[in-house]
């Protein structure tokens, strides 16, 4: 059994999951987390940082509100506006590049304005195009569009990233924290790239592996999204020799 509700708009992000059980194959039960428990604070920047398959999609999944079959707590910020962008891109391949950002949107959002949002996303010259016709890059950009589209006020991020070259990522990274600094929303960000969540968050949460649970927490000092490439390692590698002492590897 849980507890999950939405809160107001100041209040933060809070999540308690006691036990999360899946059923393999054969029927057998495999416990994915246990006695996790985190909290991040309204228009913050979290990010779940773990080994592969560790659970860390599932978490992100919980605190959507997408998956309920947990035992624990959940009291997501703000009034249910909620935007996610998955690993993937999930467009739809019939529809253009404007069509797909719009789908989110109520009826009476369809006259919308979403020049700067597009703007800021280097899509304004793409939107007439098709999935298929984008690079993997823009696709991702349009997918990130999408969510932020419905004015979230919690936005979960599912290693958006991955597979782009490092330029294209440090672009979009770039992109993201203009948008979330812009418009304040409590950001959830799941990862396994240590210098990448450094960059980006305000607090980082470190996961064990299965069954899950945080074995380490951080606090970053600001400035988000411009901190010398100095200050990310020398936080990498204290996070890193923390981590070591408990056996863990936190990841690259």
């Amino acid at each position: 059994m849980n507890d999950a509700q939405s809160a107001g708009d100041a209040a933060p992000l809070e999540l308690r999951i006691d036990a999360k059980v899946f059923l393999s194959a054969d029927g057998t039960p495999v416990e994915v987390i246990r006695g996790l428990k985190f909290r991040l604070d309204a228009g913050s920047f979290g990010a779940l940082i773990g080994p592969s398959g560790c659970g860390k999609t599932t978490i992100l999944k919980i605190a959507a509100g997408i998956d309920a079959d947990f035992r624990g707590e959940l009291r997501r910020p703000g009034s249910g506006r909620l935007g996610m962008v998955f690993q993937e891109p999930r467009l739809l391949p019939w529809r253009t590049v404007e069509q797909n950002i719009r789908l989110v949107l109520p009826a009476r959002g369809a006259a919308t304005d979403l020049t700067e949002l597009v703007e800021i996303l280097g899509l304004g010259a793409h939107l007439t195009r098709y999935p298929g016709e984008l690079s993997l890059g823009l696709a991702r950009r349009a997918a990130i569009a999408r969510a932020f589209a419905v004015q979230p006020d919690f936005l979960l991020l599912d290693e958006p990233f991955v597979s782009l070259d490092e330029a294209t990522a440090d672009r979009l990274r770039d992109e993201l924290v203009a948008l979330t600094k812009r418009t304040s929303v409590t950001t959830l960000f799941v990862t396994h790239d240590v210098a990448e969540a450094i960059q980006l968050a305000d607090r980082l949460f470190f996961l064990s592996d299965r069954p899950a649970r945080i074995i380490a927490e951080k606090a970053l000092p600001p400035p988000r999204g411009a901190r010398s490439p100095e200050v990310v390692a020398s936080i990498g590698n204290e996070m890193r020799l923390l981590l070591s002492q408990v056996g863990t590897d936190p990841g690259s």
